[in-house]
């Protein structure tokens, strides 16, 4: 027995991996229309199965926003950064440029750890609240943070915000 069988992952289907691409892609289209056919967002785990869609599956953490307006509707979810396999960096004056020019009224922040474990952790803590200064002085008021694992972990719910 070579050791080169052992040590070589297999070879990637392409054919299989453009299905199993636009399966996600038809999930999360099915996800997010059911999300604005509700019209608003009542509660902010409203988008939880849209955003775990979105952002279960990565081997690298993105940070998304959902805007909002004045009544909860849906403005547009925008994937603002994209980092590594263990962290993304996120600057405040581009979320709250970004803000500004969809004019939004309300956000849901979320990002993945593609580790699977949800739990905030200390930089996770840290940016909420700093994003949550820098939105409140253009008048964007941070409803949650969902932290997306093999599970969606809600920043709000657990008085982190």
């Amino acid at each position: 027995m070579s050791s080169s069988s052992t040590l070589c992952p297999p070879v990637a289907d392409p054919e299989r991996q453009s299905k199993e691409q636009a399966i996600m892609e038809a999930a999360e289209d099915i996800l997010k229309e059911r999300l604005e056919r509700k019209g608003s967002i009542g509660c902010p785990t409203d988008a939880a199965d849209f955003l775990r869609m979105r952002l279960g599956a990565l081997r690298h953490e993105e940070f998304h926003v959902l805007w909002l307006d004045t009544r909860h509707r849906i403005l547009g979810c925008q994937r603002l950064f994209t980092g590594t396999v263990d962290g993304a960096s996120v600057y405040p004056r581009e979320v709250v440029r970004a803000a500004l020019g969809i004019n939004a009224s309300a956000a849901i922040l979320a990002h993945n750890h593609p580790s699977g474990v949800a739990e905030p952790s200390v930089a996770d803590r840290s940016i909420t609240k700093e994003l949550c200064d820098a939105l409140r002085l253009v008048g964007v008021r941070v409803l949650d943070h969902l932290i997306v694992g093999s599970d969606c972990v809600s920043m709000a719910s657990r008085g982190l915000l």
